[in-house]
Order: structure tokens, then sequence, then C-alpha cells
């Protein structure tokens, strides 16, 4: 039972109790959960951080096994696909960490990598791309498609058929106006909805909306 969390910042460290309630259960007696975070910063190296200890991308890769799961617990969705991405070539594999207190209903697909934590809600007949991060009550309703790399922050209200493009990031409190059978509401790639948003319309590719309703901040 060995796994790592990249990142040993703020996020992180919230994501380590969920980490732990997903495996201990389902341990042996014999069996030691084994949990390190990995950071790139060389100040942090060999630290002890809520009782784990941190380690180098490049003491991971010294492990003569490729059997320790990691989640990459970084909530800037391009630096995500980066570390991803080095994580793989380097033949690792990915957990999926999801709190006892998250709902998954009915006819769901969700990718590898996510993380959900405490208090989050995923409904019915939703497609979510590969490390998907919700936030603590955040919630994703019924007939939406998540791309990937897509970070929730708390408190995000997704309601029913919502587009969400690759790399978006969605800020703390905001909240979606339901779409319509035939025409979901639609937030491009790369976007960014502000902290309380309230998004009425379609948001374009690589914008940043703030406001009540949502509008185009900067580009």
């Amino acid at each position: 039972m060995k796994y790592a969390i990249y990142s040993c910042g703020g996020f992180s460290r919230e994501v380590l109790p969920i980490l732990r309630q997903n495996y201990q259960s389902k341990m042996h007696t014999d069996e030691k959960l084994d949990i390190v975070f990995i950071d790139d910063n060389p100040q942090w190296h060999g630290k002890i951080i809520n009782g784990i200890k941190v380690i180098s991308f490049d003491d991971l890769c010294r492990e003569k096994k490729r059997d320790r799961l990691i989640s990459v617990a970084i909530a800037d969705t391009k630096i995500r696909k980066k570390l991803v991405d080095r994580c793989q070539n380097e033949g690792f594999n990915f957990a999926d960490i999801v709190s006892n207190s998250t709902l998954i209903y009915d006819k769901n697909k969700i990718g590898q990598g996510a993380i959900l934590c405490a208090n989050t809600m995923i409904t019915s007949n939703v497609k979510i791309g590969i490390h998907f991060h919700c936030n603590f009550y955040s919630f994703v309703a019924h007939d939406c498609v998540i791309g990937d790399y897509v970070t929730f922050a708390p408190r995000v209200s997704c309601n029913g058929r919502i587009n969400i493009g690759d790399f978006a990031y969605i800020g703390a409190g905001s909240v979606f106006k339901q779409g319509v059978i035939g025409k979901p509401l639609r937030v491009g790639k790369g976007a960014v909805v502000g902290m309380g948003a309230v998004v009425t319309k379609d948001v374009p590719a690589n914008v940043t909306v703030v406001g009540n309703p949502a509008r185009i901040l900067s580009k």
C-alpha cells in the first residue's frame, strides 16, 4: 500500500487524511500504509510535514519498483498536466482519492487521478475527464461533461447540462445556470471563472470571467 502526494502545500495536506481514510479500511492487518509527499523545492526535502516525509521526484525514481500510486495535488491545471506527464514517463500510475462523504449517483464516468474532497457530489449521467479536482462542498449535477485537468475550488455549484473544457479553473463559490436539452452552457478550454461568479451564458476559451452575471475580465 504505497502512495505519494505530489506537493506538500496546503491542498496536499488536506488530501492526506482523505487518502488515509480511503485505504486504511481496505488494508489487511499485516499491511502498512506507506505515504510520502513529493516536492520539487529542495528546502522541503527530508522534512516531516503532518507526519509524512517529503522527498524529491528523483528520490521517488530511485525506488526499484514503480508500484507507488501518485496523486498530483496541484490546483494549477497546466502544472498538474506537466507533473502527470512526468510521472507517466517514469512508469508511475495514479491513485483516485474519494472522500468517504462524497456522494456519487448513477451512470457516471470519471477518469483516473480524480480527487473528490469531503462533502462533494456527482449526481447522474456525468462524464468527467482525467485528473479532476473537486474541492470541498462542490457538486457536479446531471448530464454535465467535464474535460481533463479541470479544477473546482470549494463550493462550486455546477448545475445540470454544463460542458467545461480541458484545463478550466472554476473559482470558489461560483454558480452555473443550468443548460437546456440540446444546448448546454459551455465553458471553453483554459477558461478561468472567478470566485463567486454567476455564469449565465457561454464562456469563451482562455478568458477570465468575474461578477454577477459573469463578464469577461481579461484574455
